[in-house]
This record gives C-alpha cells, structure tokens and sequence, in this order.
C-alpha cells in the first residue's frame, strides 16, 4: 500500500460517522479552551495592586475626599462648579468603598488633576479605601489592619473592580477636621484621638505580633488635616501638637484603668515595654517617656507626619496629600 493509498484510507476512517470520530471530536473541542486557560493563567499571574487606608472620624471630610481624587480631571480650578459637583454630593459611609486611581510617576505631573491619557504619560494604579468612621463601624479599618496582604472589598463604583481584589496595604490617610478640634467643648478632640490611638495601636501591635524575625512591610500614616482653609481651622502644626497631648492622656487613663482593675504595676510596666500579654494590648509608644509624641511610633516601624490641605473652598486645596500618596504607593 502506497503512502497515497494510506492517507487515503486514514481521511476516509476520520470522515466516516462512528462512535469513536465523534468522542475524539467532543474531546478536542471541551479540552482545547481548558488547557489554553491553563497555559494562559500559569503563564500571566494576577497583579496585586498597593493600597492606601482612608480612615478618620465621621464628617472629616473622607467620602468627599475618594470622590475628589476619583474625578480629579473634571476639576479644573478650584471653583469650578464641576469640583463643587464632584465633591458636595456625598454621604456619611456605611460600609467600605473602593475605586482604582493611578498617580504620575513624573514628579512635575504629580496631580490628582493631572490627564494621565495624555500621550506619553505613565503612572502607577494603587486602590483608595475608604472606611466608614462612625464609633460602631470602625471594626471595617481596624480588621484591614491585620493582614499585610487582605481582601479589599469593592463598592458599586465604575471604576471599582466587580469583585474583591488582593491588595498589600502601602500606607494610611488618617482625616480630621481641623475646624471641629479648634473647639474645646464639641469633644472632636478626644473622640479623635481616641480613634488614632487605636488605629495606631493596630499598627503597633502587627509589629509585635510577627511571624518569625521579618518585620512586616512598614505602613507610613498621614494625618491629613482638612478644612485648613476655614478661619476657624488649626494650623498644622498645632493639630499635631494637640493630637500628640491628648493621646499622652488617653495613654494615661488606660494604664491607670487597668491598675484600677486589678493587673499589678509591674504587670503594666512589662506590657508597656513589650514583652506581651494581653495589657500590653493597651500601650501606645515606647514605655518611659512622660510625654507622648509621633516619633515614637518610630521604634515600630511607623512613620507619623501631619498636613494640613482642604477638600472644599480656597486654599492649599489635596495636593499635598495626592503627592504624599504618590511617593508611597
């Protein structure tokens, strides 16, 4: 039999209806797609996009700020109605939200309202959380604390994925009014402050508790002071000096309350030093000094810096803020 004849032969058993043409045919066409996803999937892994922590007391300003940032392009000037639009129109938070930005990694184009389609234009995509402040929803930022790499959960958003997304926490954007802490008697200080220490303690105490004698990745925070354009508004500068005051308080009425309760003195200056236990949960900062203050916050690994900016109205307006994300993320 000639090669010819054998090919021959060969088409016509291929082309001739049978149980076992048809189940390799069915076979070819299932498989094919499977293995292809396979090949593609191993070949092209999912990126992991850095994150930034949005948190801070109801009305600081938060939801305002991701809507903000989100449409940045469309504000053309600071009083344009296209801003007013795109940052008046928000509510106090529920639950958290998530949008996708990208910021310019050319320093000289480092704006929120910067036009990253511009031809040539290259940036770098990072995901902004926004968590509700409310006293009873605050669970949602302390819980993102714990892992280096959690879960990001999405919002409706169009520019948020539809499905949550694996992201590792880059750094945290705590916002206060600096109007409201101008008061003394409204009690946004130490309703503030309060919250700080805890998200600060969060930070902390993932320091301390890490797997083996690799630090985790350092989360630098921001205390970002809005509304600075108000004539009300504290300065930067003492935003930081008050904060600082008044979690040296808050330290103070923590330690005294577990004495108070029964765990020995000596108990509380080992937990405060860090050598673990449950008191040690309560502690802020290095054990020893009298005066609280931000630099020791060093000793973990976490970088503390006060600025002052505003999201509505005349003045410095995010940009300090968008900058300080940029060169985090």
């Amino acid at each position: 039999m000639t090669a010819t004849d054998t090919l021959k032969a060969l088409l016509e058993a291929a082309l001739t209806p049978s149980p076992t043409v048809i189940s390799i045919g069915l076979a070819i066409v299932l498989l094919f797609p499977i293995i292809l996803h396979f090949i593609f999937s191993a070949a092209t892994p999912y990126a992991t996009l850095p994150s930034v922590l949005l948190v801070g007391p109801s009305g600081a300003g938060k939801t305002a700020l991701l809507t903000l940032f989100e449409r940045g392009p469309f504000a053309a000037n600071p009083g344009s109605p296209e801003k007013l639009d795109a940052v008046a129109k928000t509510h106090t938070s529920q639950v958290p939200a998530t949008i996708e930005l990208a910021v310019s990694t050319d320093p000289s184009a480092a704006s929120y309202r910067a036009d990253l389609d511009a031809a040539g234009a290259t940036a770098k995509k990072f995901l902004l959380v926004d968590t509700p402040g409310h006293p009873k929803l605050r669970g949602h930022a302390l819980a993102h604390l714990s892992s280096t790499a959690p879960t990001v959960p999405t919002n409706t958003s169009s520019s948020s994925s539809s499905s949550p997304t694996q992201s590792k926490l880059k750094a945290l954007i705590f916002l206060v009014d600096s109007a409201a802490l101008s008061d003394p008697d409204s009690g946004a200080l130490a309703s503030t402050a309060s919250y700080l220490y805890d998200v600060l303690l969060a930070l902390q105490l993932r320091f301390h508790r890490r797997s083996g004698s690799r630090a985790p990745a350092s989360v630098p925070v921001l205390v970002a002071a809005n509304k600075t354009d108000l004539f009300t508004a504290l300065p930067a500068a003492l935003v930081r000096s008050q904060l600082e005051a008044e979690l040296g308080r808050i330290r103070k009425s923590r330690s005294k309350g577990l004495l108070d309760s029964g765990v020995g003195a000596d108990d509380v200056d080992a937990a405060a030093g860090g050598a673990g236990g449950e008191e040690a949960d309560g502690w802020l900062g290095g054990y020893g000094t009298e005066k609280f203050s931000f630099k020791e916050m060093m000793e973990f690994d976490v970088e503390v810096e006060v600025l002052g900016g505003n999201v509505l109205g005349e003045g410095p307006g995010a940009e300090k803020w968008w900058k300080w994300i940029g060169e985090r993320v």
